[in-house]
């Protein structure tokens, strides 16, 4: 080393710590400001002090605490060594009052670093106001030691409304359990207890700790809840499936049988229809079995129908000749209405009745009934004029007429005879009866034609 190069000082040798001195009483609990840290020469001179050998001491109230050594540097340099050891408790006691003031911090954890910053002020190996960084950390302690009771009510009130959710949660999956799962709408229910779960799990990770021994039992629940509906839905879904697997292994066949009537055309058509009721009578397959077997199916019957459509086109074009032959017998049938010869419009209808049958049959078969029922009108309409024709010349009738006729011309003799005995005694009562009875007689003759 040069000789014009300054020695550089030994380290500093903490002496031990000193019996602690009687200390003065806590302020009141509050949380005072939080105090500006004290330059190191304000420090010095009140709180510090060196001797002759470097021995610096730390004034505590009345007494003097040794908190260490400095023999190879000046007593500024020693007293400043120390001082920076009484400022870095200082800025750690300042930066937990403002944590606290500044809020947001837990009060349990901030108690905790307040005890802990309390041991490392009680005998500290440092030059400062010792005694009043001890007074404030008592008065944040007071102060969080309030915050700490009501923090712990506030964690007790979350916990308990965790608790009721987690509970709610568990007594509606033991709902859904209790039902009659053979009943209900399985997919409805999967999202219910889907629902359920995603929630258990939210609550689980974002709300709060709860103790071990409740998490567990209502856990357990819940778990025994989804069970019971996990295995009912895993037996519904093995049961449908059987089911599926079944129709769709029945209306393969039926497919098989509908694509082998295509050689049939027309004919295979009753068929057809036969196998459409077996199919709808098969169950469910699956709704894509369903649609590519239906697919299938379908097209099979298309090609009977497509058949059957041609059919009727032909038979339809060959029909418009015969269609013309009717329209024109019907237009020559209005003169049965028109004749007033019974026997010769009978005779005119029976010709044309003739005729009708001998041109065959009409397709389409509705149009072949439009006519049917056209000329069937002109034959009713002749026959009710037969049945008027037959009671008046009916000789039995007329001999029932005659003999009613001649009753009733007695009887008409008989009481114009008591009209006038009554009207010519006075008897307008007897008159009255008489005339009433003459009138309907007469009108009953009037019917009968006389």
């Amino acid at each position: 080393m040069s000789a014009n190069e300054p020695s550089k000082p030994t380290p500093p040798v903490p002496a031990p710590p000193a019996v602690p001195m009687p200390r003065k009483a806590p302020t009141p609990a509050s949380v005072a400001p939080a105090a500006p840290v004290p330059s190191s020469s304000s420090t010095s001179a009140e709180w510090g002090r060196v001797s002759e050998d470097g021995t610096v001491e730390v004034r505590e109230g009345e007494a003097w605490r040794v908190v260490g050594q400095y023999p190879d540097g000046t007593p500024d340099e020693a007293l400043a060594y120390f001082v920076r050891k009484f400022d870095d408790i200082a800025f750690k006691v300042t930066a937990l009052e403002q944590r606290h003031q500044a809020g947001g911090a837990s009060a349990s954890d901030l108690a905790k670093q307040a005890a802990h910053l309390i041991d490392e002020a009680t005998d500290a190996a440092a030059v400062g106001d010792l005694a009043g960084l001890r007074d404030r950390l008592t008065a944040l302690t007071s102060s969080l030691s309030e915050a700490t009771e009501q923090e712990a009510q506030q964690v007790k009130e979350l916990l308990d409304r965790a608790i009721a959710e987690r509970t709610a949660l568990v007594e509606r999956a033991e709902a859904i359990a209790a039902r009659d799962l053979s009943k209900v709408q399985w997919k409805q229910v999967t999202a219910e207890m889907g629902e359920l779960f995603d929630t258990w799990q939210a609550q689980q990770q974002t709300g709060p700790r709860l103790s071990k021994g409740v998490s567990q039992q209502l856990w357990k629940r819940f778990r025994d809840a989804r069970a019971v509906v996990d295995k009912q839905r895993r037996a519904f879904y093995s049961e449908l499936d059987d089911a599926h697997k079944a129709a769709r292994d029945a209306k393969t066949r039926l497919v098989e049988r509908a694509e082998a009537l295509a050689p049939r055309g027309t004919d295979g058509i009753p068929a057809y229809r036969n196998l459409l009721d077996e199919w709808k009578a098969s169950g469910r397959a699956g709704r894509k079995a369903d649609d590519a077997l239906w697919a299938r199916f379908k097209a099979a019957g298309d090609a009977l129908y497509a058949a059957r459509a041609e059919q009727a086109a032909a038979e339809e074009a060959d029909s418009a000749p015969k269609i013309e032959a009717r329209e024109a017998l019907l237009e020559e049938a209005k003169a049965v209405a028109d004749e007033p010869h019974i026997k010769r419009a009978r005779a005119l209808l029976t010709r044309i009745q003739r005729q009708w049958d001998e041109i065959g049959r009409i397709f389409p078969r509705e149009k072949e009934r439009a006519l049917d029922d056209r000329l069937r009108a002109i034959e009713q309409a002749l026959k009710g004029r037969e049945d008027v024709d037959w009671k008046k010349n009916n000789p039995e009738t007329k001999a029932r007429a005659n003999d009613m006729s001649s009753q009733l011309l007695e009887a008409i003799e008989k009481l114009e005879a008591e009209l006038a005995a009554a009207e010519k005694a006075g008897d307008k009562k007897a008159a009255k009866a008489a005339a009433d009875a003459l009138e309907a007689r007469r009108a009953w003759l009037s019917a009968l034609g006389g």
